[in-house]
């Protein structure tokens, strides 16, 4: 209970002002996607509130900032098309039943299987990505780019002065000021869609509850679910390197799938961590649950309470400050680092940021990036050594290295079958046997050997060892030496 009090009130200040940050930047994204999926702009607003309150209460890392999210929108986009916003609601929450399954079920343990390289991998695209996405708010007058470059510097410059204010909060006004002003046309929030002043209401889908419909929304909420697991635990991960402090990642799945069930029931759509928001989070102090719930309030106070100024944001305001985001995202020493670390992490890490940028998903670009360093892990380690020791007649092979699928062939091929001895020894005080492939080529060899009237003994295995080959192995069993394996 004590933990859990400081995780809301041991620094309220920071929150405060950090999730009012965050609550400006929320406000673009949330409109925006939702119109990446096709719906009212206020289905993202409702989402982002509802994701936000209940992970702030339920989630498992403090200070992660969820809401209505790209990856999301982009999977929901063709259902809302096909069979229109009824079904988004009920596929929504459906996954957010699917992550609440998935977070009993321990799937946040896997996090530990995730590589750096793809973590910084992962990072680097997304900075990249965010930066992309906002190019399109400096397209037009010249003007565009001198509010741009007016916010940014404001942003980068006000700090040196006083941190009292955050310093994105002031570029946004500062740029609103100006523009009104001088009457300048370009584009605000008010223009993006409508928004109201609504509270969101509680609603169950206008849905038929049969397995016709479940059959629709099932695909989609299995990808929605599985992909805002991995943007949210990977967004989780981050933000434990960034403070130093570890965080509970099945229990932010389930608060993940809590959100996004309620989100459903009060007309949004399904969201998960958003790492762009989280990190303003953290770069403006923002580190406890409070800031998390300051975020999705404050967005849906500013839009039910201030509407009429919100609509009067520029949009290119907010941009400046998702470009200094995205600056700050990007991780630069690890391009200084490219010369120092081992190529196949070089690889992994720039693998996983090509495929992000190729199929704009995230959790395709880390998926590719588990699978190579796999692939090079497996290489890496496969590498098994073995050396004949002749003395006076008596020969040893002594092994060193893993067995396992990946090296078999190797450890079969490295022996001399045509010894002119009686018997050998085979050595294994420095293997570790893995697996039925490897307990196999143990057969082999000690088959060939039998074969050509030579007896093999297997010295130094450890009980773990002796056990999988007393369990699986053939050339220890009556008849075996005779087979043909």
């Amino acid at each position: 209970m004590r933990q859990n009090k400081k995780e809301w009130l041991g620094n309220i200040k920071g929150d405060l002002l950090a999730g009012v940050v965050v609550c400006m930047a929320l406000i673009p994204e949330a409109i925006g996607f939702s119109i990446v999926a096709g719906v009212d702009p206020m289905v993202g607003v409702y989402a982002s509130f509802c994701i936000s309150l209940i992970t702030s209460i339920f989630g498992g890392r403090p200070g992660l900032i969820s809401a209505a999210a790209g990856a999301t929108a982009l999977v929901l986009a063709s259902l809302v098309r096909d069979h229109g916003v009824e079904y988004l609601f009920a596929a929504t929450i459906l996954t957010g039943i699917i992550q609440v399954i998935l977070g009993y079920l321990k799937i946040g343990n896997l996090m530990k299987f995730i590589p750096k390289p793809v973590m910084i991998g992962f990072v680097n695209a997304l900075g990249i990505l965010m930066l992309q996405s906002q190019l399109n708010h400096f397209k037009g007058p010249s003007i565009l780019l001198l509010l741009g470059a007016i916010g940014v510097a404001i942003i980068y410059l006000l700090p040196k002065l006083t941190k009292a204010v955050p310093s994105p909060i002031v570029a946004i006004i500062t740029i609103t000021i100006i523009v009104s002003v001088f009457n300048i046309d370009i584009k605000t929030l008010g223009d993006m869609g409508k928004i109201t002043s609504e509270l969101p209401k509680f609603l169950i889908p206008n849905v038929l509850f049969n397995m016709e419909t479940l059959m629709i929304i099932l695909p989609y909420s299995i990808s929605v679910s599985l992909v805002g697991i991995v943007e949210s635990l990977l967004t989780a991960q981050l933000v434990d390197d960034l403070t130093d402090t570890p965080s509970d990642k099945n229990r932010e799945c389930v608060g993940q799938g809590l959100g996004n069930v309620v989100a459903g029931f009060f007309g949004g759509i399904a969201g998960c961590g958003m790492i762009g928001q989280t990190i303003i989070n953290n770069n403006y102090g923002g580190r406890g649950r409070l800031s998390t719930l300051t975020a999705g309030t404050a967005m849906l106070f500013s839009i039910i309470i201030l509407n009429k100024f919100v609509v009067q944001i520029p949009v290119v305001s907010l941009a400046a400050v998702m470009v200094v985001v995205s600056i700050s995202t990007f991780n630069w020493g690890s391009i200084k680092r490219i010369a120092k670390v081992p190529k196949s992490d070089t690889l992994v890490m720039l693998s996983t940021v090509i495929v992000v940028l190729l199929t704009h998903n995230l959790a395709y670009g880390v998926i590719v990036g588990i699978i190579i360093s796999a692939i090079v892990f497996a290489s890496k380690i496969s590498e098994i050594n073995v050396k004949k020791h002749k003395v006076h007649g008596y020969i040893k092979y002594e092994v060193k290295g893993q067995l396992f699928f990946a090296s078999t062939t190797k450890f079969i091929n490295s022996f001399d079958y045509n010894e002119k001895l009686d018997s050998i020894d085979i050595d294994f005080t420095n293997v570790k046997v893995w697996d039925e492939s490897a307990v196999d080529a143990i057969d082999k060899v000690v088959i060939k050997y039998h074969k050509n009237g030579i007896e093999t003994n297997l010295i130094g295995l450890s009980e773990s060892c002796l056990e999988l080959i007393d369990n699986m192995g053939i050339h220890n069993k009556p008849g075996g030496l005779e087979m043909v394996i």
